[in-house]
């Protein structure tokens, strides 16, 4: 990602580790631990991080988190996940999470995919 924003994806990483950046220099007691543990969580184990990206993308759309939906499509991207692999998790998301959770698979994924990886 370059250092000015180019398409509403990398506006939304911006916007987010803005955000991230700014609360942690102001609440740095609940925001380092928070990063430690988030950390901890992501470290490669039996589990790969590509593969705890993906679960992460899948809660993320669940959730209906835009910001983390971005952040971890772009991880999952960073981590060698191919489309078919993204758009498996958004099927088996949406299996679970009904058509809110499908829908911003098929919109902003999608979206999100065509900016980062074109």
């Amino acid at each position: 990602m370059t250092s000015e924003p180019v398409n509403p994806t990398e506006e939304a990483l911006y916007e987010f580790k803005h955000g991230m950046g700014v609360f942690t220099q102001k609440m740095p007691e609940i925001a380092g631990p928070y990063n430690d543990f988030a950390k901890a969580c992501f470290k490669e184990g039996q589990i790969t991080q590509k593969g705890k990206q993906l679960i992460a993308l899948g809660i993320s759309l669940y959730a209906q988190d835009e910001y983390c939906i971005i952040y971890h499509l772009k991880g999952c991207i960073d981590n060698g996940a191919s489309e078919t692999e993204i758009m498996e998790a958004v099927g088996v998301t949406g299996a679970f999470g009904g058509g809110a959770a499908l829908s911003q698979g098929v919109t902003l994924v999608q979206e999100a995919l065509d900016d980062l990886l074109r």
